[in-house]
């Protein structure tokens, strides 16, 4: 029998990223709607240092889809779209007064150094940097938060090394794995929802939690990865899918946010089993409708 203790409410993460546009305005109406309208529990950007985090040749590249691209460059691009750390702090504040959880993503050691001393609630690593074993030391050894790590794009093996890394530094409590599938979007048949319940298998004893990171089109996937056990839920989020930029049209509008956590709150109060064998609900239509051999 499922123990009922592994439902508590999901929650959910909007994730911003970089759809803001590298415009503070529209990042500060995302996280309004994010609190007011979609009713989320967090809401996560991304922290980046471009000239850290590509090499020479990457940073001067020309954006692999020009169409999406800020600027004459890719390195140009990433840092049109980059928040400053006091801009993250005025971010931070602003979330707060609306009684929402800031995070952020980073990816390389300088973004965790400068967001760790913002001490966020939670501080997540993306799939492209769950290697990063600087980064993620320094994290252990200076931050006290949750860590919430993606695992797409990584073998079973790397999964193994993260775990046991996290379990030497004694932070393994305060780490959530994500299952996660890399890609914008995501096929339904790419998403392979049981990898969550792989990972709670394999790692449910060692870990805090398993959570899921879902990058495909629609909410119809999001409610059976929590009843497999994904205790937070992520999703990407904009304002208008069509706007220029790559996550845009694997993200959600906030009406699409808003069911989402509609249905999340629903799917909870269904995972139950019925306290008696026959419900109140059901007593009244068994007396008009149950069929009764005669004796």
């Amino acid at each position: 029998m499922i123990s009922l203790d592994n439902y508590n409410p999901a929650k959910v993460i909007a994730e911003i990223g970089c759809n803001h546009k590298g415009d503070m305005a529209i990042a500060k109406e995302m996280i309004t709607t994010a609190a007011l309208f979609c009713k989320v529990d967090v809401v996560k950007f991304q922290k980046r240092n471009p000239k850290e985090l590509l090499s020479k040749e990457q940073y001067n590249s020309s954006h692999p889809n020009p169409e999406n691209s800020y600027g004459q460059t890719y390195g140009a691009h990433r840092e049109f779209l980059e928040f400053s750390i006091d801009q993250h702090r005025e971010l931070k504040d602003y979330c707060e007064e609306l009684k929402l959880v800031y995070s952020t993503s980073v990816w390389d050691l300088t973004s965790a150094k400068e967001v760790a001393d913002l001490a966020p609630e939670l501080i997540k690593i993306p799939s492209a940097s769950n290697q990063h074993y600087e980064m993620l030391g320094y994290l252990c050894d200076n931050y006290e938060g949750e860590i919430h790590a993606s695992v797409g794009m990584t073998t079973h093996q790397e999964e193994d090394n993260l775990v046991s890394f996290f379990e030497k530094k004694g932070r393994a409590n305060d780490l959530i794995l994500y299952s996660c599938t890399s890609g914008y979007p995501v096929p339904f048949e790419d998403i392979c929802l049981l990898e969550i319940k792989r990972l709670k298998e394999k790692f449910g004893t060692k870990v805090k939690q398993i959570g899921f990171s879902g990058h495909h089109l629609g909410i119809s996937i999001d409610t059976t990865a929590y009843a497999l056990g994904a205790e937070w839920i992520e999703r990407h989020y904009t304002l208008e899918r069509t706007w220029k930029g790559t996550d845009h049209a694997a993200s959600l509008e906030p009406d699409g946010l808003r069911r989402l956590c509609r249905d999340l709150k629903a799917t909870h109060k269904a995972l139950s089993y019925k306290a008696d064998e026959l419900l109140s609900i059901e007593k009244q239509q068994r007396d008009k409708l149950k069929f009764k051999p005669q004796s």
